[in-house]
């Protein structure tokens, strides 16, 4: 019987007008999308601002911090690539800027992860890319 080597995990697929948010990940620089027109930070990185559709958008440097919003635990790997991390968590994270995105909270016990959790980004490598994800902050503080 031969060893087989472990799954990689997928990579993201970058969508128009999100190529500078992945680049910028890659690098280890935690960015957002910014419209110059209503002064919005958003997320997910798109060409127009979900607040006033204006095109004219630029990037701004994320603090990289936020809560916990909702999560869940998965104890169930979806592809074979995840099944070394179960039991994982599934965030929602809102940020300090105020949008909320999606990502893993890693480096802790699933169980000790809480609503209201301070966390952190890290960026999880994945071949030439590095995935932002979130850590609980070290020192919690209040």
């Amino acid at each position: 019987m031969s060893e087989q080597m472990p799954a990689e995990k997928p990579l993201p697929k970058p969508t128009p007008g999100a190529e500078h948010y992945w680049e910028s990940a890659t690098r280890e620089e935690f960015v957002l999308p910014h419209c110059r027109d209503c002064d919005q930070v958003f997320f997910y990185p798109r060409l127009w601002c979900p607040g006033c559709f204006s095109q004219n958008l630029d990037w701004r440097q994320g603090s990289g911090r936020g809560r916990v919003y909702s999560f869940s635990v998965v104890h169930q790997a979806p592809f074979p690539a995840y099944q070394a991390d179960v039991p994982y968590v599934l965030a929602v994270i809102e940020l300090e800027e105020g949008p909320r995105m999606m990502a893993n909270v890693l480096h802790c016990d699933p169980q000790e992860v809480r609503v209201g959790l301070a966390v952190e980004v890290v960026f999880e490598a994945r071949g030439e890319m590095k995935i932002p994800q979130f850590q609980p902050v070290s020192s919690q503080g209040g």
